[in-house]
């Protein structure tokens, strides 16, 4: 297999590099919010905006804390422990010099995305005077931990391996809208601007690694592979319901309308649809390593509503 480096002008492209710190202004001016209305679908439901008209930019608030916290925890915990181990080569996955050293600009990216999203965390707290309602971990690495402790202990390596490259290929698809949103506070836009041109190289890295990682094993590895990447795109991109519940309880909705506003906003199938959406391109990935000819990698594919 041949690497062409998503790199080259990483000195002049990366926002480690070229960009300036983002700022927030003082206060929101007119219609500008901390996040995009169309991308936080409880903050329109009807049971929430009957509580009180404040709460709306509260919510938007609180999301924007989620998105960033998850970016954080994502970026420092997950992805760069796995970078690291890529870049010094003791993830068991033969890979070629240039490809090693491209590593330790993603190792770099990253550590960027986790200060500035801190950052950006901590003036929109002092600048909104909300304070954050976070979980104290993200879904995803409970979900990851739950994984992996239901593998042995020889597979758990693998199945952080994979969860970071489905991570890298999804992220970039996850990251497209919000830019586009004038209406939310440029700070915002732009930070997450620089977070989705980064990601998209390593995007391109990610896919171009997946095909090394199948190379590297063998035909049980490849079916433990297989059956492992459905639940771990499901991990990445379901709703932290846990988290949005207990956020609506502390707005005063009572439990059962708090349980309706999740049932009805997170249905079963509009959740299945944004996850399909969302993973068509890793999906292509895995496909065209013929992970769907095992029967039972297809059914697994079908049960997280993927297919």
């Amino acid at each position: 297999m041949s690497y062409t480096s998503p790199f080259a002008r990483w000195d002049e492209r990366a926002a480690v590099r070229r960009s300036p710190r983002r700022v927030l202004d003082d206060s929101p001016s007119g219609t500008a919010r901390y996040f995009s209305p169309d991308l936080v679908p409880v903050a329109r439901h009807r049971l929430v905006t009957g509580l009180r008209p404040e709460l709306f930019d509260e919510i938007l608030v609180q999301h924007l804390y989620r998105y960033l916290d998850f970016t954080a925890q994502l970026e420092t915990l997950v992805v760069n422990r796995t970078v690291l181990g890529i870049a010094t080569g003791s993830v068991g996955v033969g890979l070629p010099e240039e490809m090693r050293f491209d590593a330790y600009k993603i190792y770099c990216d990253e550590a960027y995305h986790a200060l500035f999203s801190v950052d950006l965390m901590r003036q929109v707290r002092d600048a909104s005077g909300i304070r954050p309602l976070l979980p104290e971990q993200p879904y995803f690495l409970r979900r990851l931990a739950e994984i992996q402790q239901s593998l042995t202990p020889e597979n758990r390596p693998l199945a952080e391996l994979l969860f970071v490259t489905v991570s890298e290929t999804l992220i970039s698809a996850s990251l497209a809208d919000l830019p586009a949103d004038d209406t939310v506070l440029p700070a915002v836009r732009e930070s997450i601007r620089d977070h989705a041109a980064d990601e998209g190289r390593h995007h391109a890295y990610f896919a171009t690694f997946l095909r090394y990682l199948w190379a590297a094993l063998d035909p049980a590895g490849r079916r433990t592979a297989a059956l492992l990447v459905p639940r771990l795109i499901t991990a990445f991109l379901q709703p932290d319901r846990d988290a949005i519940r207990a956020e609506l309880l502390e707005y005063g909705l009572a439990r059962d309308d708090a349980e309706q506003v999740l049932a009805e906003v997170y249905d079963e199938a509009t959740v299945a649809a944004h996850t399909r959406a969302t993973a068509k391109r890793t999906l292509h990935y895995f496909t065209a390593l013929d992970v769907l000819d095992d029967p039972q990698a297809k059914e697994e594919f079908h049960v997280h509503g993927l297919l």
